[in-house]
């Protein structure tokens, strides 16, 4: 029987190096903890202050910029108290923002109310002056995560009319009491957000994934968790096998019917535009 022969004393301490090395790393990276205390993005340094009062909720901070062609942005926000009675829709916008196929893409909710009043709760990784996003470093502790409260023209404007990406804003089917549900435990997580941060995460922690939480939290089970919580762009179809859009449409006539760029930038400035966008022509047929 043949005896190995013994690693070189080299190798060996190299190889012992390395393992050491992985593990300063790896404890290294789990001692990184999220804050709230980095500069950020102009569009991302505010967070939403949250007051609940009886039936009523007060909102400070709701984002209102306006963002320039040119990717400039204008700083604006204003505070407004909500009536937590007069909830009547929630409403699924996604917006893909790929070139070549469909799968990334940023989700998010936006909230009616009878008085036709709008107000849209984001998701997002936020990120310091000069960075982009990217998904490899969303999975790195690298952006913590925020709930952006925002005017529609704010959010949905900036990808339909400055980035040019599809945006979609299609009719959720829930009772007003689960709109009303929802709407409250989202704002719930961004006051905890607010003094006990958390990293964004691109698997787990991310735009749909908080949606989908916060859908199964009201009505427990009725929102899958498989491949559209990485890759977003699918979440409408996911949605609406769920049954959780409310519309008889197939897939592709639900976007074609849902799809509101051109109603965006025909309503850009008008006072509005929440409405107007959700006002089609013509509503194409089922088949």
């Amino acid at each position: 029987m043949r005896r190995r022969r013994p690693l070189p004393r080299r190798a060996a301490a190299g190889a012992l190096v390395a393992v050491a090395a992985v593990a300063l790393g790896a404890t290294a990276f789990a001692r990184i903890q999220p804050t709230n205390a980095h500069v950020y993005r102009a569009e991302e340094a505010v967070l939403p202050e949250i007051t609940f009062h009886g039936h009523e909720v007060t909102i400070r901070h709701v984002r209102n910029f306006t963002f320039r062609p040119d990717g400039r942005s204008v700083p604006g926000y204003y505070d407004r108290t909500y009536d937590l009675d007069a909830l009547v829709r929630v409403w699924f916008v996604l917006s893909p923002f790929a070139k070549l196929w469909r799968g990334p893409a940023h989700a998010f909710v936006s909230f009616e109310f009878a008085d036709s009043q709008f107000v849209a709760i984001s998701v997002e990784a936020r990120k310091e002056p000069g960075e982009e996003y990217s998904p490899l470093l969303g999975m790195l502790k690298r952006y913590e995560l925020m709930y952006v409260v925002a005017d529609e023209r704010d959010v949905i404007g900036l990808r339909a009319l400055v980035w040019g990406d599809p945006v979609y804003v299609y009719p959720g089917r829930a009772t007003p009491a689960q709109v009303r549900a929802l709407f409250v435990h989202m704002l719930r997580r961004a006051q905890r957000l607010a003094s006990h941060p958390e990293f964004y995460n691109t698997l787990t922690n991310n735009c749909t994934t908080n949606i989908e939480d916060a859908v199964n939290a009201v009505a427990p089970g009725r929102a899958r968790r498989g491949l559209e919580g990485i890759l977003p762009g699918y979440a409408d179809e996911a949605a609406l096998e769920d049954g959780l859009l409310d519309t008889d449409l197939p897939l592709e006539a639900a976007r074609r019917r849902y799809r509101v760029n051109e109603r965006a930038t025909a309503a850009a400035t008008a006072p509005d535009f929440s409405l107007r966008i959700r006002r089609p022509a013509a509503a194409p047929s089922p088949s």
